[in-house]
């Protein structure tokens, strides 16, 4: 079950929340997710329905500025332990204790402060080094090719970007890992402009037709083998 992003907030932030809740609940001594689930589950999709409940059952209550925490607001939220968390609703708490988390209301919010702690170190953390994301193989036909970097929002339009508001200035040297003929096979369906504002991830690149048809081609192309 995907976390509800209606509820306020970024879904990346809110999914980042989740997963910071999920780890926080296997790392409890004592703290096992088998008792949520059902007989017609297993244990990944128990903790995954858990961790999504906590998650969205707290998240509205959080302040704005720690809900919107990125790397670039990161002066701007508010210090854990001093945060007041009087507004988290009392089924987050009750939770916890009903499934033996947390002994009482003291240590709810305790544990809550712990997930909010590492929330913030991963919602917060600077952007990757995109030239240490090199990998060996095509990021979308996964062949074992000579590579070159794509910026996943060209370089022409970064200024155009910024003045619109597109996307934070740390995403601008986003890149994936592509052979030549991907890359200019990328180049050729949409504009600097377009891929800029509308495809500027790998997965948004693929949910286009066109380079679905192209990576299945690609794919099963032989590198080095010149034909005619």
């Amino acid at each position: 079950m995907p976390v509800d992003s209606s509820v306020g907030g970024g879904s990346t932030q809110l999914s980042i929340f989740k997963d910071c809740l999920a780890r926080r609940l296997l790392a409890e001594p004592d703290v096992n997710p088998e008792h949520t689930q059902n007989e017609n589950q297993d244990e990944a999709d128990a903790l995954n329905d858990f961790a999504d409940y906590l998650a969205c059952e707290a998240w509205p209550a959080l302040p704005q500025l720690l809900r919107e925490a990125t790397y670039e607001t990161r002066d701007a939220v508010p210090d854990v332990d001093d945060m007041s968390l009087e507004n988290v609703p009392i089924s987050f708490v009750d939770t916890l204790v009903s499934c033996g988390i947390s002994e009482d209301d003291e240590s709810a919010t305790a544990f809550l402060r712990r997930v909010l702690k590492d929330y913030i170190g991963e919602a917060c953390a600077p952007p990757p080094v995109w030239s240490k994301t090199r990998t060996k193989e095509w990021e979308i036909c996964e062949r074992e090719v000579p590579l070159t970097y794509h910026h996943l929002i060209p370089r022409e339009v970064h200024n155009k970007v910024l003045k619109k508001k597109w996307h934070p200035e740390a995403m601008l040297n986003s890149v994936a890992w592509l052979c030549r003929p991907c890359h200019s096979a990328v180049h050729h369906v949409a504009s600097n402009e377009v891929l800029a504002k509308e495809y500027y991830t790998v997965d948004l690149l693929l949910a286009r037709e066109d380079i679905q048809k192209w990576r299945k081609y690609a794919a099963k192309q032989r590198f080095g083998v010149r034909r005619g």
